[in-house]
């Protein structure tokens, strides 16, 4: 944790040093106390990342509950979290410091939640985005999580993209805080916003998904900022395009890109690029063992999860989890196909959302694509292409110019059969598709 007068948080313009944050959190162990909340109480946590909110969840980690952080939005959006996790308190913590304690009903604990009680460490909830169906609820022990945070890795000045209810943006602030790093939260996660933030603060390690640096790219929004304290740029969550790879080191050849990979239901795993132009990553780690069966990524981890609140156990009979990521393999490295779920069957031909992407991103028309199979009664699917494009164009024009040039890089098949022009929204709408709990970690 950061020591004494460093830097522990830059948030609305302010400065939060260590000494403050330890303070804080001895507050907040007094506060928790105060309200009730004790050894293996469950709690749901309802906020966004703020210096205080960060104190809260130390205490509660320190506290031996039992949390579920979640994003207001994600409640909104799934209130039948609210009975899956099911509370003993609520705790709604806002920017402003204002803190809110509501006590629930508790109807009979799950027998994960059991659990963690009788081993008295504290435990965290997370959920699965949910795009195949009900989001999962991800039960972990915190206490095997927590054991990685023991030793430092390299203290980097941080802004910690990622979100408070993902594995990836907690993991991001356990490493900056057990690595003395200093953290900037950002409100807003728009590429002007951010790289207003990345000037201001000097910020050094930025962990993002392909999909906003991708965005990033489109913005522009990096041309009006001295970047220059940037060194790395870590980047998971789903597979990177090879044309916004290429186009990240020329707009910043001078920041490593680093691919990065991690499960919500295994937590991150230590990966090495083998070059900041290359998809192919070395993973592992201590505490992981991997292999691959029938192209499929297997993984067996000290860390994983105790089991779903609301699923079946989704471990083989040795303790190997099923990634559903399909993988080639080249010696001690790998590099992601796309996730197996996604496969488009094309009268028996494998097509993979992600590859026909890649292809129209290098399409200069082009500035978002998601990729998608419809169901055809003689091919069983076809491919189709949700578009946004570049500027403004004849839209007969654009759909010939874009076929013509994926049939030059892609076999007659993998074609996209119909084309649909969207004015936004693609990049939320490429994320649903992707199962978030491939999340993107902060670089160890």
């Amino acid at each position: 944790m950061a020591r004494g007068h460093q830097p522990a948080f830059f948030w609305r313009g302010d400065t939060y040093d260590g000494r403050w944050l330890v303070d804080q959190v001895q507050k907040d162990l007094d506060f928790l106390s105060s309200q009730g909340i004790d050894p293996g109480a469950v709690v749901l946590f309802k906020g966004d990342y703020s210096p205080r909110n960060v104190s809260l969840l130390l205490a509660l980690i320190q506290r031996h509950a039992i949390l579920a952080p979640l994003l207001p939005s994600t409640l909104t959006k799934n209130p039948s979290l609210l009975e899956l996790i099911n509370p003993a308190f609520q705790i709604e913590g806002t920017w402003d410091g204002e803190i809110i304690v509501h006590k629930h009903a508790q109807a009979q604990l799950h027998t994960l939640i059991q659990l963690l009680r009788q081993r008295g460490e504290p435990g965290l909830i997370l959920f699965t985005s949910g795009s195949t169906g009900k989001p999962k609820g991800v039960v972990h022990d915190f206490g095997r999580l927590l054991t990685k945070f023991q030793k430092p890795r390299q203290a980097m000045r941080t802004l910690n993209f990622l979100l408070f209810d993902h594995w990836g943006g907690l993991n991001t602030l356990l490493h900056c805080l057990s690595s003395n790093s200093s953290v900037v939260l950002p409100e807003t996660r728009t590429p002007d916003a951010i790289c207003q933030l990345l000037e201001r603060h000097e910020v050094e390690l930025l962990p993002a998904s392909p999909t906003f640096l991708n965005l990033l790219l489109l913005s522009k929004a990096y041309e009006r900022r001295d970047l220059r304290a940037l060194r790395l740029i870590t980047y998971g969550s789903e597979p990177m395009p090879n044309s916004t790879l290429a186009a990240l080191r020329v707009a910043l050849p001078k920041v490593e890109l680093r691919q990065t990979y991690g499960l919500i239901e295994l937590g991150v795993l230590r990966s090495k690029s083998l070059s900041s132009d290359s998809l192919w990553v070395k993973l592992g780690g201590e505490g992981y063992n991997l292999r691959v069966v029938d192209g499929i990524l297997q993984i067996k981890a000290d860390s994983a999860m105790l089991g779903y609140l609301n699923g079946p156990s989704p471990f083989t009979e040795d303790g190997y989890f099923i990634t559903g990521d399909r993988v080639e393999i080249n010696g001690d490295y790998m590099r992601f196909l796309g996730r197996d779920s996604e496969l488009i069957n094309v009268g028996g031909q494998k097509v993979f959302p992600v590859e026909v992407e890649a292809v129209l991103l290098e399409c200069e028309l082009v500035g978002e694509a998601v990729v998608y199979g419809q169901p055809n009664p003689i091919t069983g699917k076809i491919v189709c292409a949700d578009i946004q494009l570049r500027g403004s164009a004849d839209e007969a024009e654009a759909r010939r110019t874009i076929k013509r040039f994926c049939a030059q890089h892609l076999e007659p098949f993998k074609v996209p059969v119909k084309i649909q022009f969207v004015s936004g929204g693609l990049a939320s709408d490429r994320l649903k598709r992707l199962r978030i709990g491939r999340e993107t970690p902060r670089t160890e």
